[in-house]
């Protein structure tokens, strides 16, 4: 893979964010995301779709459409790829280096971002701290 490849992982509330509430991202955020050729590719962890279904689920998110409809939308942006929770990643996501925290969701979504040698795209402070995950906001 070349070198120069640009990747970004997108943390589950940056995609939920970016087809609800844009303007809760950054400015970084909002220009990386839109502007497609700043990046070969977008990454998102098959944990996310997961995460936004629990979020209806508790209520804790609301919208006016078919849930799944929702879905099938927000997984249609240029250059996103779905990325699978493999045997490895799983195993990789409950090895990472210390200290991290308990989050299986965000365990995933950083190992991700490290198999795939992307940058993740967070607000998430303890993220954006996490030495080991390139990270911006």
């Amino acid at each position: 893979m070349p070198v120069n490849v640009r990747k970004y992982v997108l943390d589950t509330h940056v995609w939920i964010w970016w087809h609800m509430q844009p303007d809760c991202l950054s400015a970084k955020a909002r220009k990386t995301i839109g502007d497609v050729s700043r990046y070969d590719e977008l990454l998102l962890s098959a944990i996310s779709p997961w995460e936004f279904c629990k979020l209806l689920e508790k209520e804790r998110l609301g919208i006016s459409c078919d849930a799944q409809d929702w879905l099938d939308a927000a997984l249609d942006m240029p250059k996103l790829r779905l990325v699978p929770i493999s045997p490895k990643l799983a195993y990789q996501s409950t090895v990472l280096p210390q200290p991290f925290h308990s989050d299986p969701a965000d365990q995933i979504i950083v190992a991700t971002a490290r198999e795939e040698n992307a940058v993740l795209l967070t607000k998430d402070h303890r993220l954006l701290e996490y030495r080991h995950v390139r990270s911006i906001w």
